[in-house]
């Protein structure tokens, strides 16, 4: 007796598992939790196999039985249903999309390292959730249209170049850049787990338009400096944006790194700032010595904000911080154009005029959290120069304040930060 939608709705589960069949080798199963199984018997080669045909109601009746007569017409052919759709699921592990989101999964499942194990670079530990969509976003967007189904171990470099250019021609060449450094963790990827021999990728580097340098916008002549220092001083912002702003110059980390602040991160009374590895762009814990100044206005905010989590809460909720925007909009609104001044330039004026007051260039790397590829320096931990760092800091601070009242700001030697300032000369 064939079943019926209404017949099928009206089964109860019961202790044990039962069948409903239908005909020619097709049936539900009802399991005792109540979800309703549709099953295939059927034989082939002399020997009965089962094959699993979705679940009702997802899969129709009329689905079902479809699915049925596919499966007895594969039989006829002389062609294990089962058989084929192993190896259908086998092709489908093996597509260049398939190993692209496994690969992308397994960094959103990428398990905390040890506290005492080598950070170097970002890659070594689990990736966040906006980071990974924006390059699931490329992929879909720029390769899976063009090599998405294809084996990954079958695409040829000229294949890969093919989906690149198409990016070139529509003039984001620094993207185009970006997916193919995706696309060669993606081959190296499959080449871990078997399904690829070589890393294509990595033949296409130097095959693309290059990619000019973008440098961010910085005050670094100390004239300019001085005034943009009595700028800041004079914003009638947001509270928690005048302190953001205060506090740039001060600690001159990148942006993101600041308005993500923690207060579980700062030791005020050991005047240092511990930025946890996984909020570096390098992947790697940061220190920074924190100077009276920075501390005297920890100080002052930790009495606003200090009973949250984040040091520059957003005023749309204390569960999140500022707005990637908050630092370069108080600047704006301070008269400095995008193409004079931005947030991350704070980095690039500390760089330019610590390295002319004579501090040690090493040093200023490592307080700015750059990457380092020599190999030798890079075998240095996170603590490397922190007495240095200190006293940089802090002669780096007091030298602002210098610059801040000054009306003639000059250049000082690192060794004499605390000397009057001279007149620069014509």
């Amino acid at each position: 007796m064939e079943l019926s939608d209404t017949s099928i709705r009206g089964a109860k589960p019961q202790e044990k598992p039962y069948k409903l069949r239908d005909g020619q080798g097709l049936h539900l199963l009802v399991k005792p939790s109540g979800s309703r199984l549709w099953r295939l018997r059927y034989e082939f080669d002399g020997v009965e196999k089962g094959l699993s045909l979705g679940i009702y109601p997802d899969v129709s009746l009329k689905r079902a039985r479809a699915k049925r007569d596919e499966a007895r017409k594969l039989i006829a052919d002389g062609i294990d249903p089962s058989a084929k759709r192993k190896a259908e699921k086998l092709a489908d592990a093996e597509s260049f999309e398939f190993v692209t989101r496994e690969w992308l999964t397994s960094l959103a499942r990428a398990p905390e390292l040890p506290k005492n194990a080598k950070r170097r670079r970002r890659r070594n530990g689990p990736m966040d959730a906006k980071t990974i969509a924006r390059m699931t976003k490329r992929f879909e967007t720029f390769v899976f249209p063009h090599l998405g189904s294809r084996p990954v171990r079958r695409i040829t470099a000229p294949d890969l170049l093919l989906a690149l250019r198409r990016i070139e021609a529509r003039g984001t060449h620094e993207t185009a850049h970006r997916v193919r450094a995706a696309c060669s963790r993606v081959f190296r990827y499959a080449i871990a787990t078997g399904r690829a021999e070589r890393d294509v990728a990595a033949d296409l580097v130097g095959a693309l338009v290059p990619v000019e340098s973008r440098h961010f916008a910085a005050v670094t002549d100390p004239h300019e400096v001085a005034g943009l220092l009595r700028a800041i001083d004079s914003y009638r912002g947001e509270l928690v944006s005048q302190f953001a702003l205060k506090l740039s110059p001060l600690v001159f980390v990148r942006p993101g790194e600041l308005r993500k602040a923690e207060w579980t991160q700062i030791d005020i009374d050991g005047a240092l700032w511990r930025i946890p590895w996984s909020r570096m762009k390098m992947g790697e814990q940061h220190l920074i010595p924190l100077s009276r100044q920075a501390s005297a206005l920890l100080k002052d905010l930790q009495a606003i904000t200090g009973g949250g989590r984040f040091l520059f809460p957003s005023l749309r909720g204390s569960d999140r911080p500022i707005s990637d925007n908050t630092v370069n909009a108080a600047l704006r609104r301070l008269g400095y154009s995008s193409d004079e001044m931005t947030g991350h330039g704070f980095r690039t004026m500390a760089s330019t005029l610590l390295n002319e007051l004579g501090w040690n260039p090493d040093a200023i790397e490592r307080q700015l959290a750059h990457d380092e590829r020599d190999d030798s320096r890079a075998s240095y931990n996170h603590a490397q120069y922190l007495a240095e760092r200190r006293k940089m800091m802090q002669a780096w601070a007091d030298y602002l304040d210098t610059l801040r009242s000054a009306r003639t700001p000059a250049l000082i030697d690192s060794s004499t930060a605390f000397a009057p300032l001279q007149p620069r000369a014509a």
